[in-house]
C-alpha cells in the first residue's frame, strides 16, 4: 500500500509576482528609452569630464592648500601631502555621490516620472 504523499506549499504565486514585477519593471524601462532617445557619445564624453574634473579640481586645490600652509608654516612637505589626500577624498566622494544619483535617475524612470508629476502637483496646488 502506498501511503499519501503530503505536498509542500506553493510558493510559485511568490515567485510569479516577483518575477512580473520584475518584467514590468524592464518593460517600462525599454518604453522609456524608446521615448527617450539615447544621448549618444558625446553625453557619454561629457560624463567622463565631469567625473573628472569632480575629482582633479579639489585634489589640485588641496595641492595648492598644502603648497600655500607649506611656504608659510614649514620648509616640509607635510601639509600638501596631507591636503593632496582630503582633495583627493573629496573629489572621490563627489564623483561617486553624482555618479550615483545619474544611475538611480537611468535605472528608475518611473520614480523620477512619479517624483516630477507629484512636484508639478504640489506646485499647482500651492499656486492656487
Amino acid at each position: 500500500m502506498d501511503k499519501p504523499t503530503v505536498k509542500a506549499k506553493n510558493t510559485t504565486p511568490r515567485r510569479s509576482h516577483s518575477m512580473s514585477h520584475h518584467v514590468n519593471k524592464k518593460v517600462a524601462l525599454k518604453l522609456h528609452a524608446k521615448r527617450h532617445k539615447h544621448p549618444g557619445v558625446w553625453f557619454g564624453l561629457g560624463l567622463m569630464g565631469v567625473v573628472g574634473w569632480s575629482v582633479a579640481l579639489p585634489t589640485l586645490l588641496g595641492i595648492a592648500l598644502g603648497i600655500w600652509l607649506d611656504a608659510r608654516i614649514s620648509d616640509s612637505r607635510v601639509y600638501t601631502l596631507i591636503f593632496l589626500l582630503a582633495g583627493l577624498t573629496l573629489g572621490c566622494f563627489i564623483a561617486w555621490n553624482w555618479v550615483s544619483k545619474e544611475y538611480a535617475a537611468m535605472h528608475n524612470p518611473i520614480v523620477t516620472k512619479k517624483a516630477n508629476t507629484e512636484s508639478k502637483t504640489k506646485t499647482s496646488k500651492e499656486s492656487e
